[in-house]
């Protein structure tokens, strides 16, 4: 029962379209004081679970700037975000850029900060642990400033690129084959094919991506498309022989329900670098 119904809760929050500035499924709820945040944030508590679960749940509307402090859950955290977009940023780590339809895993003891972006806010369920927040220090504003959107998203993207080459190499199919849109093509020297034959190549070992070392990489994003060239030399097994060749591989990436998924991917061989 309780498994039905926040199922059913995450459900009706993420088809809710609710935005940042417009009517939510839920009520705004009451104005935060400004005891771990800076900004303006209003909570909503959807119903009282700390009684019986191990779990509580909030609705978080945070106007644009707004911003939690450094903070860890010692149980774990799950952010679903509903409306608006906002920063997510772990210890020592990248700022990433969180939309309506991410689900954003807070692992416990890791030490971490979320907000709106400066120009747009962010709505978000929370689902937490049930043990105190332990705070740390407010995020630095001229930090906070500095966060440019677009170069995030960037980062995101190019990060996103070198973990696939890992996977490849790896021969991780299952994570890959969550990374390839359903719709994918891949063109290769030997002929096109889609999502599930690239799937079943590379868990059967028909190619093995061995490594890829990545001399440049660039990443150009417009709208919920993403388009990146890496130039590269890669060391495949190919038939059981092992071949090192320099290519230009352009990446196209869509944005769906909140993740990017790679939908072409082709090698183009370079006579020379």
């Amino acid at each position: 029962m309780v498994r039905i119904t926040l199922s059913l809760l995450l459900c009706a929050v993420l088809h809710s379209g609710a935005g940042a500035q417009e009517q939510s499924l839920f009520p705004r709820g009451v104005k935060a004081e400004n005891v771990h945040h800076t900004g303006d944030i209003w909570l909503y508590l959807p119903t009282d679970t700390t009684q019986q679960y191990n779990y509580h749940l909030a609705v978080a509307t945070s106007a644009p700037g707004a911003k939690l402090d450094w903070h860890l859950h010692p149980a774990g955290q799950q952010l679903v975000i509903t409306a608006g977009v906002g920063y997510y940023q772990e210890r020592d780590q990248p700022v990433r850029v969180v939309r309506k339809g991410d689900i954003v895993q807070c692992t416990p003891g890791v030490e971490h900060w979320h907000g709106a972006t400066q120009g747009e806010g962010v709505v978000y369920l929370a689902i937490t642990g049930n043990a105190p927040t332990e705070w740390r220090e407010p995020v630095p504003q001229v930090e906070y400033a500095a966060i440019d959107v677009q170069a995030s998203v960037e980062d995101e993207l190019l990060r996103l690129s070198r973990d696939k080459w890992q996977w490849m190499a790896d021969r991780d199919a299952d994570r890959l084959a969550g990374l390839f849109h359903e719709r994918a093509r891949f063109v290769h020297m030997g002929g096109s094919w889609g999502k599930d034959r690239e799937v079943e190549v590379i868990r059967s070992g028909g190619i093995h991506y061995k490594h890829a070392e990545i001399h440049d990489a660039s990443v150009s994003v417009v709208d919920d498309t993403a388009v990146l060239l890496n130039d590269i030399t890669l060391t495949a097994v190919v038939g059981g022989h092992e071949v090192v060749n320099p290519f230009e591989v352009p990446e196209v990436y869509k944005r769906q329900d909140g993740e990017w998924k790679l939908l072409s991917l082709s090698f183009t061989r370079l006579t020379s670098r």
